[in-house]
This record gives C-alpha cells, sequence and structure tokens, in this order.
C-alpha cells in the first residue's frame, strides 16, 4: 500500500494532475480575455463569448471549476514542493545562489512549479472578480 502512495506524489504524476485540475479554469479566464478583444462576429471571439456564456449559465461552474480545481490543484503543488524539499537536501545550500550558477531543476519540477503559481493568480482573478459584484 505504501508504494501505491509514493507513486502518487511523483512529480510528474502531480504534473499532470495539478495541469488537469487547472484546464477548465484557463479555459475560460483564455475565453473571457478573447471575447473583449475581438468584435463577436469573428469566429473565435464568438467561439469565446459561447463558453463564457455556458460558465456563467450555470452556478457550479464557479465554485467547483473556478475556485475547488484551482484551489486543489495550488494545495497538490505546495504539498509536493514541501515534500521535495524535505528530501531533497541537495537543493538547500543552492537555493540563495544565482540561477545560472546551479544546474537546472527537472521539467516536472518546473511544471509543478508552474501549476502551483497559476492558480494562485487564478484565484487570486477569481475572488477579485467575485468581491467587485
Amino acid at each position: 500500500m505504501r508504494y501505491k502512495v509514493e507513486m502518487l506524489f511523483q512529480k510528474p504524476t502531480v504534473a499532470t494532475l495539478q495541469t488537469l485540475l487547472l484546464l477548465p479554469a484557463i479555459l475560460f479566464l483564455t475565453s473571457v480575455l478573447v471575447g473583449t478583444g475581438d468584435p463577436p462576429q469573428y469566429g473565435l471571439a464568438h467561439a469565446a463569448h459561447r463558453i463564457v456564456a455556458w460558465y456563467s449559465r450555470r452556478i457550479w461552474t464557479l465554485g467547483l471549476l473556478l475556485l475547488l480545481l484551482p484551489f486543489s490543484a495550488l494545495v497538490a503543488g505546495c504539498a509536493a514542493l514541501l515534500r521535495d524539499w524535505q528530501a531533497n537536501t541537495e537543493i538547500r545550500p543552492v537555493a540563495g545562489q544565482a540561477p545560472l550558477t546551479t544546474k537546472p531543476a527537472p521539467l516536472a519540477t518546473l511544471i509543478v512549479g508552474w501549476a502551483t503559481v497559476t492558480p494562485a493568480g487564478i484565484l487570486g482573478v477569481v475572488v477579485l472578480h467575485m468581491l467587485a459584484n
């Protein structure tokens, strides 16, 4: 059983899970940005308006797709990075050094880092929008 739990928290698995959790919110926010740029008669802007309308017609999308899933990605990423920080004692002494003097981080770590910072921004945008209305 312990082996399965360890496999669940491997960085590539966490990176994939985080990316899947963020896709609905990224789709919505991208649609909002694309829809505000072009007139609605253009194909891309029309598709963006339809996506935004789909999200706005369903009340559960705000709570689930725009708040809960990005928050879950944020928590999973923080847990994975904290676990990696505690397990990997090599990175502690070089954490304050210039990035060019150290070896680059593995791709999975970079994706987990991106997918940890991105939901914080998404949640910030959604919460500020909710507070404004």
